[in-house]
C-alpha cells in the first residue's frame, strides 16, 4: 500500500519512525458529467483571472485570501518549516480508556507501519503495550495543511490511527429529541428487548452493499442493450391499532424470518404491520358549576330514593297491622259464636 505521510511516533524518549498509508478504500460508483444532446463528457478547464487564460497543474500553487480581498502565497516549502513538533511527528499526548472517545469525533483511519527495521522493536513494544493496558493513544500530529487530533489502537498486529475532530468540532444534540413528554410503558421495553433478541447479531462480513450491486445491473444491462431488471415493489403496509400491536407483529415476523413457526395468520398481520400512534388521553377537571350541579342532582337522587324506601315501609308495616287486626277480628268473632252455642245448649 502506498504512504500518504511519513515521519515517527514520539512516545516519551521513544522514537517510532512509521508510513502512514490509508485503512480504508471506498467502491462506490462514480459518475462523470455529459452533455445530453451527444454523450460528450464535461470538463471544467482552470483558467487564471489576470491572464484570462488555461493553465496547467505545474503552474498552480496555493495561496491565503486576506480578507481585504489580497491573495497571500503559500508554498510547501512554507509548511515544512512550521514551528510544531507535529509536522512530522505523530505525538502521543495521553492514554485513556477506549470508551472515553465520543464516536462522534471518528474520522478516516490509517494503519501506521513501521519503517524500516530499526522501528520493529519499538513498533512492538508501543502495541504490547496498548494490549496489555487496553487503553488507546491520543495523538496530535499534522496532515495536509492542518494540525490533527488523532486516537491509536491496536488492530490485529498493527496499530491503526483514526483521525478525531476537535471537541469543540462537535455539535451538542440541541432541540432533537422531542419535545412531547412521551411515556414508555415496561411492556412496550419488553416487546422492544424481545425483538432485539429475536433480530440478534449479525456477522459484519455478511453485509454488502445491496444499491451499489443493483447500480452495477443497470449499467451491464444498459452495455449489453438488454432491458434494465425490474424495480421491486415496496410491500404496502397495513395498519395495527398502537405499538404494541407494531412490536408484536415485528418479533412475529424476525422469527419467522429465522425460520420459527409463528402461524400463518400471525405470519401475515407481521408483514402488513405499520405504525400508528393513539392520542393520548386527555384529562378534564370539572368545572365548579358542573360539580355543584352534580352534586345537587346526587344529593335529591339521595333523597328521593330515602322517601321512596321510606314509604315502601310504611305501607309494609301498615299492610302487616292490618292483616294481624284481620286475624285477631276472626279469632274474637269465632270465640263469642261459640259462647252463645254453649248458653243456647244450656238452656235447653
Amino acid at each position: 500500500m502506498r504512504s500518504i505521510w511519513n515521519g515517527a511516533i514520539s512516545f516519551g524518549l521513544v522514537s517510532i519512525p512509521i508510513k502512514v498509508v490509508n485503512a480504508t478504500e471506498s467502491h462506490s460508483i462514480s459518475f462523470r458529467q455529459i452533455h445530453l444532446e451527444d454523450g460528450g463528457r464535461i470538463r471544467y478547464r482552470k483558467f487564471c483571472e489576470l491572464e484570462d487564460r488555461e493553465v496547467t497543474q505545474g503552474e498552480i500553487g496555493k495561496g491565503y485570501e486576506d480578507a481585504d480581498g489580497s491573495i497571500v502565497p503559500i508554498t510547501d516549502e512554507d509548511l515544512l518549516h512550521l514551528p510544531l513538533p507535529t509536522a512530522k511527528t505523530i505525538e502521543i499526548v495521553a492514554f485513556v480508556p477506549a470508551d472515553r472517545i465520543d464516536p462522534l469525533q471518528m474520522e478516516n483511519a490509517y494503519y501506521l507501519a513501521a519503517s524500516g527495521a530499526p522501528a520493529a522493536k519499538p513498533y512492538t513494544l508501543l502495541r504490547e503495550a496498548l494490549k496489555r493496558s487496553q487503553k488507546v493513544a491520543i495523538a496530535k500530529f499534522a496532515l495536509r495543511g492542518r494540525e490533527r487530533l488523532g486516537m491509536l489502537r491496536v488492530v490485529g498486529d498493527a496499530i491503526a490511527m483514526h483521525g478525531l475532530l476537535w471537541p469543540d468540532e462537535v455539535r451538542a444534540p440541541e432541540g432533537i429529541a422531542p419535545d412531547a413528554n412521551v411515556t414508555v410503558r415496561d411492556k412496550e421495553l419488553d416487546l422492544a428487548d424481545a425483538l432485539m433478541d429475536t433480530l440478534g447479531e449479525v456477522d459484519l462480513e455478511d453485509l454488502h452493499d445491496e444499491y451499489r450491486e443493483a447500480v452495477e445491473e443497470v449499467i451491464a444491462a444498459k452495455t449489453a442493450g438488454e432491458a434494465l431488471p425490474e424495480t421491486a415493489e415496496p410491500a404496502a403496509g397495513g395498519k395495527v391499532l398502537d405499538l404494541m400491536a407494531a412490536l408484536e407483529n415485528s418479533v412475529r415476523a424476525a422469527k419467522q424470518s429465522r425460520g420459527e413457526d409463528v402461524g400463518e395468520k400471525a405470519a401475515e398481520e407481521a408483514e402488513h404491520a405499520e405504525v400508528r400512534h393513539l392520542p393520548q388521553r386527555k384529562t378534564t377537571r370539572a368545572r365548579p358549576k358542573d360539580t355543584a350541579a352534580k352534586k345537587t342532582a346526587s344529593t335529591a337522587k339521595k333523597t328521593t330514593a330515602k322517601k321512596s324506601a321510606s314509604t315502601k315501609k310504611s305501607a309494609s308495616t301498615s299492610a302487616q297491622t292490618s292483616k294481624k287486626s284481620a286475624s285477631t277480628s276472626k279469632t274474637a268473632a269465632k270465640k263469642s259464636t261459640a259462647k252463645k252455642t254453649a248458653a243456647r245448649k244450656r238452656t235447653a
